[in-house]
């Protein structure tokens, strides 16, 4: 219930950094994680965890060796985050994911096997919305995804100028219900 209150008050203040007034369902989660091949991923970044629902998934389903890099700009969610996951595969970035590729550099890591994101993209400007998918393309590995939801289908055009292929499947049991993007370069 704490999560639900923090939330809708982030929601209420960061408006442009939180795109919903409530936790993302287990549903979603289990949609946006269903095309993450856990066995064989070895590096994972999360874009805009919040507090933790989906993070908390991937880390009880990453492998031994696997890494996961999360990426939280609010202050008050990424202290939440910082204080809860205490994990040696978890690095906690309180820095914007624009910057990814100077910390998969700092990590010694070259490439991403996914990249999972809960950033409001409809609340972007398109010059930072199309330069933060590009810098995600670039930083994924040859047979890597991007899997992005959404509360609609705008960023659908924005998704399919970046990535050559992108599947949309749909949660209604989310409030609101999501739009869940998997996109890749491959079939």
């Amino acid at each position: 219930m704490r999560y639900k209150k923090s939330f809708l008050k982030q929601f209420l203040k960061e408006k442009k950094m939180v795109g919903s007034m409530t936790p993302s369902s287990r549903f979603l989660a289990l949609k946006m994680l269903e095309n993450v091949d856990f066995e064989t991923a070895e590096v994972i970044i999360e874009f805009g965890p919040g507090c933790g629902v989906f993070t908390e998934k991937i880390i009880s389903k990453l492998g031994p060796n696997a890494r996961l890099l999360v990426f939280e700009l609010n202050d008050q969610f990424f202290d939440a985050l910082k204080n809860k996951i205490n994990d040696p595969r978890v690095t906690i970035i309180h820095d914007s994911a624009e910057k990814m590729e100077f910390y998969l550099n700092q990590n010694n890591i070259t490439k991403a096997d996914v990249i999972i994101s809960s950033l409001p993209l409809a609340n972007f400007p398109d010059q930072l919305k199309i330069s933060l998918l590009e810098s995600s393309k670039a930083s994924l590995s040859q047979n890597g995804k991007y899997i992005q939801f959404q509360y609609s289908l705008e960023s659908k055009k924005s998704l399919s100028r970046v990535f050559s292929n992108v599947a949309i499947s749909f949660t209604p049991f989310n409030f609101p219900p999501a739009f869940v993007y998997t996109c890749s370069e491959f079939n």
